[in-house]
Formats: C-alpha cells, structure tokens, sequence
C-alpha cells in the first residue's frame, strides 16, 4: 500500500491538458451597463489596473482619449483583449490638433477672388477715402 498517492479528487485528470490562456497584455473585464449605455469597464494594462467607461462611437462628437477595438477571450464571455486604434490623449495628437487650431482667416479652399472681396469688404477703408458711411 505504499505505491499510492494522494490526489485531490476536485483537480483535472492528468491527460486532460487544458490550453493555457494567451497572456495578453492588455484585457478588460466589462461588469455592468449605466443608464446612459456606457458600460463599465476594469482594465488591466502591463501591469496596471484601471477603472474607466466604455462608449460607442457616435458621429460628430469629439475622441477625448482612446479610440479601440475589443476582441472577445475564450475564458469568460465579458472578457475582452483591448487594440488600441486611436489614442487622442498622446502628445503627438495634441501637438497635430494645437497645430490645426493656429490656422486663422479665411477658409484655405477659398479662390483668389473670394479673399479679394473679404478683404474689400471686411477691411477698414482709410481715412478720407470716401467709402465711409457717416449715421
């Protein structure tokens, strides 16, 4: 009786190897749905964990931060892998953004003509030139 060993009748046979999950390094767990349609969402990312909403994308509103992809994962349907496709927080974004604002005057697609008129018309006449209008 001393061959035998002791093993837990709970664990999988021994034969029955299961695959082992992709260690992902990005993974977020969606746990419930707020009255507005976000759902909320615990991310882990390398080795960080974060709290934070999910939202659909909708037409016309601005991306404040990352734009992704969710894939689901075999071990749990609320499981997912994160791609992230756009993140609109990065430096590099800012920087194109603050770049786009500085444009100032007219549109850049106007004619020639179009800015002439805009400057006869919106520029202030000098002094004695006779197109001021006195009330």
């Amino acid at each position: 009786m001393g061959g035998m060993s002791k093993r837990d009748p709970h664990a999988a046979p021994r034969d029955a190897a299961l695959p082992a999950p992709e260690a992902a390094r990005d993974v977020v767990f969606v746990y419930g749905q707020e009255e507005s349609g976000d759902y909320g969402v615990i991310r882990k990312r390398d080795d960080r964990v974060e709290l934070g909403r999910i939202r659909p994308v909708r037409d016309g509103e601005p991306i404040h931060s990352e734009l992704v992809r969710l894939s689901p994962r075999s071990e749990h349907g609320q499981l997912f892998d994160v791609e992230v496709l756009h993140d609109a927080s990065s430096a590099e974004s800012r920087e194109r953004a603050r770049s786009e604002a500085a444009v100032s005057g007219p549109s850049r697609v106007a004619t020639r003509a179009y800015r002439d008129s805009w400057d006869r018309i919106f520029t202030a006449p000098g002094p004695g030139d006779g197109t001021r209008f006195e009330n």
